[in-house]
């Protein structure tokens, strides 16, 4: 049985002289349904001082409070804590909660018990996670001191512990993606961490890093404690005046300082970047404490040298990355250039194969003819005949030059047609004002035979297609138009909707079509019955070339006649949008 005078006696607490609030503080927690023990505990912890800490004590009068309490302060040191409460095991069920559910390890909980026979404190030791057992009973006021303060030096053992692993495991995670300066961050503020929980103190750092050398802007790399609202802070200005100027110094000095609470270190990367590194702590730091703090801060260089070279190697790989597609881009353009001139090769060499048929096949008969009328000629010179006779043979020779000479003028102009790559580039294209347009042209060679050329277009027929392709198409029919109608003709040109298309259409009163032109009409060297009616030259290639442009629109041309005499329609129908 203890002394009497050893016993807690539980007075009211009214006395006691409150610390000063900037004073630091241990907080425990007691949590009992008898305000007695609280007042208790206070009176005989008054004067309790650990480190140059003194007491805050938050009481919970019940298990239910004391979840509440233990939920809303995690950084309660150490909790004196009541078995018998609401129920004969209300206490064990807040050690369960507050180890397994809110996930407090460090806590440390002191179990009292004013019934020890209800809650054997073998069981208790093995199946609970506490670290002391009391009876009320045995807690006199020097062992509740020594308790208290056992718990609390495992406290902080055990917090010193918790944050030597988080700043580690910011290191660790850091440098595991050392590559930009996000990173970098996250590695100096896991530097600093482990710092203040290496050198067993609680400390304020700051960790500021400068480009370019003297003159240039700083910024804040990773701060802790109160330092670290500058987290991210660009430019001298943003710093407090005392913090800024101890800064400067550090850049002006380049070398490091410890003074009684302020460590100030300086390092120079391989690089040329600038880092300073400024501690203050509670306790002036040993020497050990120095080197510490040096070898950390040193380790800090050669990362950000290494995040450098990863940059630099970074920006190597993303403009070698562009030179090889640019390469790529330029090889498949040389690739398409290639392709083109293959098609144009086997267009020529079709052409070629073309042109050597037509020599071998319809060139024959007229040097033929010329052949055999020289022959002739030479005879009848010799043998005196009548001028007549030589003159008719003349005739001959002359008519069969001639069709040599239209036949080579359709091969060229064939060939400069092959030689034309069509293009389509669409465009809205009033298709009404282009015709209009076309037809004044031509309407020259229209007075030349006294004809009459009508014009129905309606503004605003607007086409989705090339303007100068269709008016080389309008062109060609308006001219053929003109070139085979009769002197004094009547030529009418329309244009039109049909549905979504448009319609445009040039009818004349020429020789008309047979039904064997209407088959081989957009044909090549096509020789139709009817013929230009004042001598025009034609090369017989003007109606292919306008069925090939209208195709490459998604468009079709006809041509419709009642037959040789009765004149012919050309119907031009192109998808068509029209203006709003």
């Amino acid at each position: 049985m203890a002394e009497q005078d050893d016993v807690l006696h539980l007075i009211d607490d009214t006395g006691h002289v409150p610390e000063a609030p900037s004073a630091p503080k241990w907080k425990i927690a007691v949590i009992d349904d008898d305000v007695a023990v609280h007042e208790g505990t206070r009176f005989a912890l008054s004067d309790y001082n650990l480190n140059g800490a003194t007491l805050e004590i938050l009481s919970a009068y019940s298990a239910a409070e004391g979840r509440t309490l233990m939920r809303d302060n995690p950084d309660i040191a150490a909790v004196l804590l009541d078995v018998i409460m609401e129920t004969d095991v209300a206490g064990l069920d807040l050690v369960e909660y507050i180890r397994n559910e809110i996930k407090n390890e460090t806590v440390r909980i002191i179990l009292r018990t004013g019934q020890p026979g209800q809650a054997p404190e073998r069981r208790i030791i093995v199946q609970y996670d506490i670290n002391d057992y009391k009876a009320k009973t045995e807690l006199t006021a020097d062992k509740l001191f020594t308790s208290l303060t056992a718990a609390l030096r495992s406290y902080q053992q055990l917090e010193r512990m918790m944050q030597t692993r988080r700043g580690l495991e910011i290191i660790i995670d850091a440098a595991s993606t050392l590559y930009d300066f996000k990173s970098m961050q996250r590695l100096a503020e896991g530097v600093l961490t482990q710092l203040a929980s290496l050198l067993n103190v609680n400390c304020a750092g700051i960790l500021v890093l400068r480009d370019d050398g003297a003159g240039s802007e700083f910024s804040v790399l990773a701060g802790s404690g109160c330092y670290s609202r500058f987290i991210g802070s660009t430019g001298s200005k943003a710093l407090d005046t005392d913090l800024r100027e101890m800064v400067e110094a550090a850049f002006q000095r380049r070398k490091n300082e410890f003074a009684d609470q302020r460590s100030v270190l300086y390092l120079r990367t391989g690089s040329g970047r600038e880092v300073v590194v400024l501690l203050q702590a509670e306790r002036q730091l040993s020497e050990t404490d120095r080197a510490l703090v040096e070898i950390f801060s040193s380790r800090l260089s050669i990362a950000f040298d290494n995040v450098i070279l990863y940059q630099q190697l970074h920006a190597a790989n993303t403009q070698l990355e562009d030179r090889v597609a640019q390469r790529t881009r330029a090889l498949m353009q040389a690739n398409g250039r290639l392709s083109s001139q293959w098609m144009r090769l086997q267009r020529a060499n079709s052409f070629k194969n073309e042109v050597l048929g037509t020599v071998a096949h319809d060139l024959k008969n007229p040097l033929g003819v010329i052949l055999g009328r020289t022959e002739m000629l030479t005879e009848l010179i010799g043998a005196g005949s009548p001028r007549e006779n030589i003159t008719a043979q003349v005739d001959h020779i002359r008519d069969a030059t001639k069709r040599l000479t239209t036949m080579v003028d359709h091969l060229i102009s064939d060939a400069m047609a092959d030689a034309f790559d069509i293009t389509i580039r669409r465009e809205p294209v009033d298709v009404a004002a282009l015709v209009t347009e076309v037809t004044e042209t031509n309407m020259p060679s229209a007075v030349n035979k006294q004809q009459t050329v009508s014009i129905s277009a309606p503004p605003n027929f607007v086409t989705m297609c090339d303007a100068d392709r269709i008016r080389e198409v309008i062109d060609n029919l308006v001219s053929n138009a003109i070139k085979y109608s009769p002197i004094g003709g009547k030529i009418t040109v329309m244009v039109s909707h049909e549905g979504p298309d448009t319609v445009i259409r040039v009818t004349d009163q020429g020789a008309g079509l047979s039904p064997e032109d209407l088959g081989r009409l957009f044909g090549r060297f096509q020789r139709l019955s009817a013929k230009p009616t004042a001598g025009e030259s034609s090369t017989g290639l003007g109606l292919s070339i306008v069925k090939r442009i209208v195709d490459m629109h998604g468009g079709h041309v006809t041509a419709q006649s009642a037959g040789p005499g009765q004149g012919s329609t050309f119907t031009v129908t192109l998808p068509a949008t029209e203006a709003s």
